[in-house]
């Protein structure tokens, strides 16, 4: 019996297209993976004939026929997974990688370990072959909210003259502003907490 095989990336599916149809002769296995983050969801895999819920990351299960309840959950070794699935997953685009630049207060001054970490985003821009850069401003709550919203996006103008200039597209850079409204330290009104006085760097 010729084997059909889906592959489940956290809530996300790959399907090998001639593995979609349902065909009398074939089995279906779906198997499940973390995503990106590490995490993994679960699934709900259903026919005709009942469903199971894949929950733990490598587990799977197989479709026999459209009539026939899919198998209990197993477990599938790494080896046979990269077997069948290895061309699905090196397609994969790389996950987002996150660079956070901080600032000296009241300041689109990057701080010195952060001016270091900016050398380190065009290197990644060209070998992940990048077109797309989001350049996020952010504040901490000293001030008026308007004010850190304007504050947020000058910082974030300032990351992306800095990008321009070490030689990455600025067509493909996206600049926004959370000014103070997405805190990465809770903290009241009128504090200066350094942690949210940033930029984030996000490439995908």
């Amino acid at each position: 019996m010729k084997i059909a095989r889906t592959l489940f990336i956290s809530v996300f599916l790959l399907c090998f297209l001639a593995s979609c149809a349902a065909r009398s002769k074939k089995s279906v296995v779906v198997v499940l993976l973390p995503g990106p983050d590490g995490k993994t969801g679960q699934i709900v895999v259903s026919n005709e004939g009942g469903s199971r819920v894949i929950s733990n990351p490598g587990e799977a299960t197989e479709i026999h026929s459209a009539t026939v309840a899919p198998s209990e959950p197993f477990k599938m070794k790494i080896d046979n997974i990269h077997d069948d699935f290895g061309e699905a997953l090196s397609a994969l685009p790389s996950p987002p990688i996150h660079f956070i630049l901080y600032f000296h207060t009241g300041t689109t001054i990057l701080t010195d370990e952060s001016r270091k970490l900016l050398a380190k985003i065009l290197p990644e821009v060209s070998s992940r072959k990048t077109t797309d850069v989001s350049v996020v401003g952010h504040t901490d709550t000293e001030g008026t909210r308007n004010m850190n919203q304007q504050f947020g996006m000058e910082r974030a103008m300032e990351i992306k003259k800095l990008l321009v200039s070490q030689g990455i597209d600025p067509r493909i850079i996206e600049v926004t502003s959370h000014g103070e409204g997405n805190l990465l330290v809770k903290t009241p009104d009128d504090v200066p907490e350094p942690r949210n006085r940033r930029v984030e760097v996000i490439l995908r």
